[in-house]
């Protein structure tokens, strides 16, 4: 394990599958983070302009650093369909070294990725 400088995590919101979804492809296609993970939330209950919300959510956990840290706030609040998009990023305090490679490998306009899209297949379905 090492020191994890400029790595963070960020996390946001959104209504449906389909933003989640959206959201995700494009901040990996635009090599803002290096992975998103979508989670169905059963269950979010927060106040909004005067009431309490008890709605369904999905949440967004992205793999960024520092450096991409605009790009992608800007991007989540281009593509968010709420009025405020919940925008939080944590830093990332300690992470294995070949992982954190991994992810500052997969950022940037100058990194050597590919963009094809490639389906993940369960280990009993090859």
């Amino acid at each position: 394990m090492s020191a994890a400088v400029g790595f963070l995590i960020v996390l946001t919101t959104v209504g449906n599958e389909e933003q989640a979804n959206l959201l995700a492809d494009e901040l990996v296609v635009r090599r803002h983070a290096a992975c998103v993970h979508v989670i169905k939330i059963q269950r979010t209950v927060y106040r909004w302009q005067g009431r309490v919300v008890d709605d369904n959510e999905y949440l967004l956990v992205s793999k960024t650093t520092d450096e991409e840290y605009p790009a992608v706030e800007k991007t989540i609040q281009e593509l968010s369909t709420y009025e405020l998009p919940e925008v939080l990023g944590f830093e990332v305090s300690r992470g294995e070294a070949g992982f954190l490679d991994w992810i500052a490998g997969n950022l940037g306009k100058d990194a050597d990725v590919s963009d094809e899209t490639e389906v993940a297949k369960e280990p009993d379905q090859e």
